[in-house]
């Protein structure tokens, strides 16, 4: 269900409280329309956590980009607030297009992690995404738990592959070298990361 505010008096109030309570640090602007996510819950902060550092470990500790643990990724320069989206990771290469503005970055991520909390419309930002340029995007979803790999097709991000317990498929992120897989675990699944260039494994 949604409910659009157009009291300005009850939108202050509602604003206000969201930043009491640190929600707002998620929350995006879909051109003008704020956008209050679910609060992400333990689990999922790890998943944050996990692919910060795996791959921290790759981009940013060798020199070839920057990681980001979330971060205000927009499609313009001047008037950000009304147009973006707050991806759970984000990579940025050294070599990459994407623009740092301080306060945001502009244009083409080379690769996002996105884990889908119940609630969140988090397939109704691949548009937004494709429209700006990002090179590659992950989706993480636990009801059921899948991975889906979505790359930069001609301005639009198109699916060109997915990891299930059914059938683990192996997904290849070609900008940041690794590849993911979805494997059973003793209480939930486990995703494994893996550079082929080292054959080193991380999971989680």
């Amino acid at each position: 269900m949604a409910i659009m505010v157009l009291e300005p008096d009850v939108e202050e109030r509602l604003l206000a409280e969201r930043r009491t309570c640190d929600g707002a640090q998620h929350d995006e602007v879909w051109e003008g329309v704020y956008i209050m996510t679910p609060l992400p819950n333990n689990e999922h902060q790890q998943f944050v956590f996990w692919f910060t550092t795996t791959l921290g470990d790759v981009v940013d500790q060798t020199g070839l980009g920057l990681v980001f643990p979330g971060v205000n990724l927009s499609d313009r320069e001047v008037g950000w607030e009304k147009n973006y989206r707050e991806p759970d990771v984000a990579v940025f290469l050294r070599d990459g297009k994407a623009i740092n503005r301080g306060t945001h970055w502009q244009g083409a991520a080379d690769f996002l992690v996105e884990i889908i909390s119940p609630g969140e419309r988090t397939h109704d930002k691949i548009p937004f995404y494709g429209r700006i340029g990002v090179v590659e995007l992950v989706i993480i979803d636990r009801d059921p738990w899948t991975i889906e790999l979505y790359r930069q097709q001609d301005g639009r991000m198109a699916k060109v592959g997915q990891s299930t317990l059914d059938a683990p498929d192996v997904l290849e992120c070609r900008s940041v070298g690794l590849t993911f897989q979805l494997l059973p675990g003793e209480q939930r699944p486990r995703i494994q990361a893996t550079h082929p260039e080292t054959g080193r494994k991380w999971e989680f």
